[in-house]
């Protein structure tokens, strides 16, 4: 180990809160376990598409005591630098994960000690809610403990800023510049006049609000629904209940927080498996919808029964064509719908025909929620089953979307229709638009690395065909495209049949490829269209898969 690590392991442990931290890495270096000490050290965690988010370790890899507080020092030395008033004070809250409580201790000792206004969540709660309440009490920030869908060993850090949404650049790099050079903490506890518990009034108008707008008198549609041992389980059942949805099943044994997820492969609805659980309990309750958050509530994931009595897991795409398509109905004049450059092309189709302004950002909601300046975004949506269907958040919100979807599948019954016939209606419409993807999943710790060395192969030696297909034209997004920011990933048009495109994730450490085909409009065989599709898109995972695989 040479001089200059040792002396970033040095400071890190003089300013490390936690003994049992300070007691591991100590060990390491006793060891002399260089390779151990590293994975714990090297690259530190940075802001990625959702904030901070990484598993739960010592050593500034890692989402631990130390990383929380340098990381809260960083935004309260941010929001000097921007100029806003602490008086605004800081929203905190928090999920149920393991640390989580912890972590949001440390937060909110952290700010007060600064002398911050604090607006702490009353218990664990659904992401959307926190970011709800930083814009009801025009708050300066709010922070969120949370790794939403991830493994149970992760946990993170979510920064919201002064205009409701997360931060991007440079705000950022302005967090993480602050964070390294953070020192010694004062700490206070919530004796502090500047301490108060973000008031049951603020949950009931989040609350109120979203019932009113899509609730009806009394639904006979048959629900079942699961929070994924989250933190979703509570304000949705209330939600339900209030809004005429009272033919609601909850998943048995996944109602009640649990970070251990006991049952699921990941605690996120994309992964395959996750919702069988669901599935099974809507077999036996005789439900037509299943719908489900994860654990955050960020998310909404959902099936639907088809008329042979099979379940249909819906795509977050088609999802969000079904939302967009209420959304565009009721649009005014000044409103905007976005989605991001890896989902469906279908919704941009749908405002140009409805007349609806129309944005496309990059991936994560602190692009999306920033896509329409000085204008209402009336709806967004991106392809992982983020949705936002109502401003009062400017975030993606798993729970109002639920509850937006549900309304819509009741408002379908009443004509004897069901979401599956209102996705055959605007793909009949627009065309089939047949998507998929690849995950190239790695390790923690050197997995960037790996990721990185294949985007640069595929970056250098791009196909020239896929599936048949032959490649139109290359997009490298680290070059900027469109008037967006610079990002790492790639596009591969595929002429008018199609795109491909490439991308490390934000959130884990995975590379992802998300393909889509389209098709004809206006086709008379709907079912011969999707299965031309189909075999297409299916041509292209498959190339793809070689591709990537090789590349490894």
């Amino acid at each position: 180990m040479n001089d200059e690590f040792l002396s970033c392991v040095g400071a890190w442990l003089a300013v490390d809160p936690d003994e049992n931290d300070r007691a591991t890495i100590e060990k390491l270096l006793d060891d002399r376990n260089e390779d151990e000490l590293r994975r714990r050290f090297d690259p530190p965690l940075t802001f990625g598409t959702a904030g901070l988010r990484g598993p739960m370790m010592s050593g500034p890899a890692g989402m631990n005591r130390c990383t929380v507080r340098r990381a809260t020092q960083g935004v309260i030395a941010w929001l000097d630098e921007i100029g806003v008033d602490r008086e605004r004070g800081v929203v905190v809250g928090r999920d149920a994960r393991f640390g989580s409580e912890v972590f949001n201790d440390e937060v909110v000792g952290i700010l007060l000690g600064a002398g911050v206004r604090v607006y702490e969540m009353p218990r664990p709660l659904p992401t959307p809610l926190t970011a709800f309440a930083l814009q009801a009490l025009g708050a300066a920030a709010a922070i969120m403990i949370t790794a939403s869908h991830n493994p149970p060993a992760d946990n993170g850090y979510k920064l919201y800023g002064p205009d409701g949404s997360q931060i991007i650049a440079p705000h950022d790099a302005t967090v993480e510049r602050h964070a390294n050079i953070a020192g010694e903490a004062h700490l206070a506890d919530r004796t502090s006049l500047l301490h108060q518990v973000v008031d049951e009034g603020i949950l009931e108008s989040y609350r109120e609000h979203m019932a009113g707008r899509f609730g009806v008198l009394a639904s006979p549609l048959s629900i079942a629904y699961t929070p994924l041992h989250g933190v979703g389980g509570e304000t949705m059942a209330e939600l339900f209940s209030r809004s005429g949805f009272v033919n609601v099943a909850i998943v048995d044994g996944q109602f009640l927080p649990n970070p251990e997820f006991p049952g699921l492969p990941f605690p996120n609805p994309e992964e395959p498996g996750v919702l069988d659980a669901g599935i099974a309990c809507a077999n036996e309750v005789g439900a037509d919808l299943l719908l489900a958050n994860d654990p955050d509530a960020d998310r909404m994931a959902a099936a639907v029964r088809r008329r042979d009595g099979s379940w249909r897991v819906l795509r977050g795409d088609e999802i969000g064509w079904l939302l967009g398509s209420e959304a565009l109905a009721a649009a005014q004049d000044d409103d905007v719908v976005a989605t991001t450059i890896v989902s469906s092309s279908m919704l941009e189709k749908m405002a140009s025909r409805a007349g609806v302004a129309y944005a496309t950002t990059l991936t994560g909601f602190k692009w999306i929620t920033k896509a329409a300046p000085g204008k209402r975004l009336a709806f967004a949506y991106e392809e992982a089953l983020g949705f936002a269907v109502d401003p009062c958040v400017a975030d993606k919100d798993g729970v109002s979307a639920a509850l937006a979807l549900a309304r819509l599948a009741h408002d379908l019954s009443l004509h004897g229709l069901t979401l599956l016939d209102r996705i055959d209606e605007l793909e009949a419409r627009y065309g089939v638009h047949a998507g998929s993807q690849l995950s190239l999943r790695v390790s923690s710790g050197h997995g960037r690395e790996v990721l990185t060395t294949v985007m640069q192969k595929v970056r250098a030696t791009p196909p020239e065909v896929l599936g048949g297909v032959g490649v139109s034209e290359v997009v490298d997004l680290e070059a900027g495209w469109n008037g967006l920011a610079r990002t790492q990933g790639l596009i591969w048009r595929l002429g008018t049949t199609g795109r491909v495109v490439v991308r490390p994730s934000g959130t884990e450490p995975k590379l992802k490829a998300y393909i889509e085909v389209v098709g004809n409009s206006g086709v008379e065989d709907l079912p011969e269209e999707r299965e031309r599709c189909t075999a297409i898109l299916n041509a292209v995972r498959n190339d793809l898969a070689r591709i990537l695989a090789l590349e490894v």
